[in-house]
């Protein structure tokens, strides 16, 4: 049941009963209760889909236990294209859906994507991992990078502004932020073929 159904439902069951001065502060406790459980029953909901990396308990000095839920990452970048657009791009690990927002077990990473005449170089922050745990892979004109640590995991699809050679990549990796370059790969013109009459 969604908070708009619940509304919904409050909504007609205080419009049957006629108003009186007598009922109003009631009427208040009574909403407030019900907002403070369609509440409880959103968070439930929301903490059923976090992924159980996310959600930890902690023992105080005083004996006491607590929970705590995350990180959460959410943020996007934003630049002017070399076609004069706004390229938007996200990270994080939290993704807004119509149902609420969903939690990945793998952050995206933060990720810039340079492109010259020859070359396309590729930016990518991962912080907290190390470089042996980073998988790099190319298909075409996509750039995958996937990190699968026990404290990180990252992932991203990156399509590139056009198809790369693979062989050859230059790549570095220093204070958690990766970068890799690639030769744009060269159409060979075609010489075309002679055809025989018959």
């Amino acid at each position: 049941m969604s908070w708009d159904d619940d509304f919904e439902r409050w909504f007609r069951k205080k419009m049957r009963r006629p108003f009186s001065s007598t009922w109003f502060f009631h009427d208040i406790d009574e909403m407030l209760r019900d907002i403070e459980e369609m509440m409880d029953r959103e968070l439930k909901e929301f903490t059923s889909r976090i992924p159980k990396d996310y959600l930890r308990e902690r023992k105080l000095a005083d004996g006491k236990k607590i929970r705590e839920w995350g990180p959460f990452v959410y943020g996007y970048s934003m630049k002017i294209g070399p076609d004069g657009k706004p390229v938007v791009r996200e990270f994080g690990n939290v993704q807004p859906s119509r149902s609420g927002p969903r939690i990945k077990e793998e952050r995206e990473p933060l990720v810039d994507v340079l492109s010259t005449n020859n070359e396309i170089q590729v930016v990518a922050e991962l912080p907290g991992v190390d470089k042996k745990t980073i998988k790099l892979s190319v298909l075409n004109d996509v750039l995958t990078i996937s990190v699968d640590a026990p404290s990180r995991k990252y992932y991203k699809e990156i399509k590139l502004p056009a198809e790369v050679e693979p062989k050859g990549a230059k790549t570095s990796f220093k204070n958690g932020v990766l970068e890799v370059t690639l030769q744009k790969l060269r159409k060979r013109k075609s010489q075309g073929e002679t055809i025989e009459i018959e």
